[in-house]
């Protein structure tokens, strides 16, 4: 309680201070807004290398990586793209992931694009990945992208499994 007290008491303080005239003319405090704009000017994320894999849409069928725009499911191994045959959730096998056997250096983590929804991951399949001593992640497409970019952006070592947004079974 007290901390609020003292934190109410300091208000009237830190507003004149925020004003840079007196206290008796009212000055209006930059809007978020405006703030937010300035943000969005300064964009570290887009300073990657050109040679990173970088997802930067999605639609149903598909997604953009690199600004080419990709068709079906994709399998992202740090930064080597390739075309993914499973179409739904019920086709990822063990067999459909059987290249983290030979991939070296392994991935810390397999993000597991799921489609529209979250779905469950068969527990051979989780035991399977967890074989190959990687941990696992199962979300929905469009945040698995996102995910895989803050990631490998961090250089971390990383794969991706995703199937089109518009995957919903």
């Amino acid at each position: 309680m007290a901390v609020r007290q003292r934190a109410v008491a300091t208000l009237p303080t830190l507003m004149r201070a925020l004003r840079k005239e007196s206290p008796s003319l009212p000055q209006r405090l930059p809007s978020l807004r405006r703030g937010f704009s300035l943000y969005d000017q300064v964009n570290l994320i887009d300073n990657v290398p050109e040679d990173q894999l970088r997802f930067q849409g999605y639609t149903d069928t598909g997604f953009t990586v690199n600004g080419v725009e990709y068709e079906g499911s994709l399998l992202g191994v740090g930064n080597l793209l390739l075309s993914w045959t499973p179409k739904k959730m019920s086709d990822i096998t063990i067999e459909s992931l059987s290249i983290f056997q030979a991939v070296r250096p392994i991935p810390e983590i397999l993000i597991l694009g799921t489609g529209r929804y979250i779905q469950p991951v068969d527990p051979e399949l989780r035991k399977f990945i967890r074989s190959t001593g990687m941990k696992l992640e199962a979300i929905d497409s469009r945040n698995a992208s996102s995910t895989y970019n803050i990631l490998n952006e961090e250089g971390r070592i990383v794969a991706a499994a995703l199937l089109p947004y518009g995957v919903s079974s």
